[in-house]
């Protein structure tokens, strides 16, 4: 069943195209996470999903229900937390989630069962009393969680829910968005920056300037990268870099932590190490490391955004 529909979205603020000809579908127990640089569009689309902002042209459609004609009907299937914490932070974790619960109409006996079931999913129960403001970062993220469930949405749209917050908590975050989408066939539309969060989704949509470059599983995505990757390891990285941009088959090189993504052509990976293996001590660097490796999703939106610009 598909629950997120969209088609042809556009929306411009004055000089500023932030969402260009945008579409996408998002199935039943499907996570689809949104890719883009700061400023590509993702937290436009989602705010046009869940009818806070209309759209200039273009159709949306949550659960079956026409967001821009039946808005209240359409929003009655969705949760949303947005990118920064928007919860009364005066207000205690239970006093927060009843508001929510009473503002969807829900009465006392259908929200207090429910909200005690989903402070425990999220790890606060033991934290009902404490008001939001003394909360940690992941802790905040967990209560928005709760409140947007509150209501049982067959429809989540988060954006960027996992930034700011230490990698401890991001990982108890996905392992609870994994569970509603296999336990209770919710459907999940993320923005997220983190490329190992992208390789958690269903499927993953890389945009800029608000529009889809491309879209696909993960597993799709990286087949898609044409060339080979290799990985370099050595100091320092300012030479390595510049000796091997300087190969003739080197198309690119990309820092990744404490090593170099090199982008080459097709079938020439051999070659290229051959040569860096000679070339990177002739002109004073160390080579610690020089391998051929599997294609990531970050190397397919470095290699996304360059075509594009």
């Amino acid at each position: 069943m598909v629950l997120i529909e969209a088609f042809h979205l556009s929306k411009r603020y004055r000089s500023v195209q932030a969402v260009d000809d945008f579409g996408l579908q998002v199935s039943a127990g499907e996570i689809f996470g949104l890719v883009g640089a700061d400023g590509a569009g993702k937290t436009t689309i989602l705010r046009l999903m869940c009818g806070a902002i209309q759209p200039d042209t273009g159709e949306i459609s949550i659960a079956g229900v026409d967001m821009l004609r039946q808005t209240e009907q359409a929003r009655a299937n969705l949760g949303y937390i947005p990118q920064r914490f928007s919860l009364y932070e005066e207000l205690t974790v239970l006093e927060n989630i009843r508001f929510f619960a009473e503002v969807r109409g829900l009465a006392t006996q259908e929200w207090m069962p429910r909200c005690m079931e989903i402070l425990e999913f999220v790890g606060l129960a033991q934290f009902q009393s404490r008001r939001a403001g003394k909360l940690s970062g992941g802790m905040k993220q967990k209560l928005g969680l709760a409140a947007a469930l509150v209501h049982r949405p067959i429809v989540l749209l988060l954006d960027e829910p996992t930034t700011g917050v230490d990698p401890v908590t991001r990982q108890d975050f996905w392992q609870l968005i994994i569970h509603l989408v296999g336990e209770e066939g919710v459907g999940v539309l993320i923005s997220t920056p983190y490329m190992d969060e992208a390789a958690r989704c269903s499927r993953v949509g890389f945009i800029q300037r608000g529009k889809m470059l491309v879209e696909g599983t993960p597993g799709e995505l990286t087949q898609r990268l044409k060339g080979q990757v290799l990985e370099l390891q050595g100091a320092p990285l300012s030479l390595l870099r510049r000796v091997s941009l300087q190969a003739p088959d080197v198309e690119d090189a990309q820092m990744f932590g404490d090593r170099l993504h090199l982008r080459v052509r097709a079938n020439l990976a051999d070659r290229v190490i051959a040569h860096l293996s000679l070339a990177i001590p002739e002109a004073g660097g160390s080579l610690s490391r020089l391998r051929l490796v599997p294609a990531q999703l970050e190397d397919i939106f470095i290699s996304l955004m360059e075509q594009a610009s």
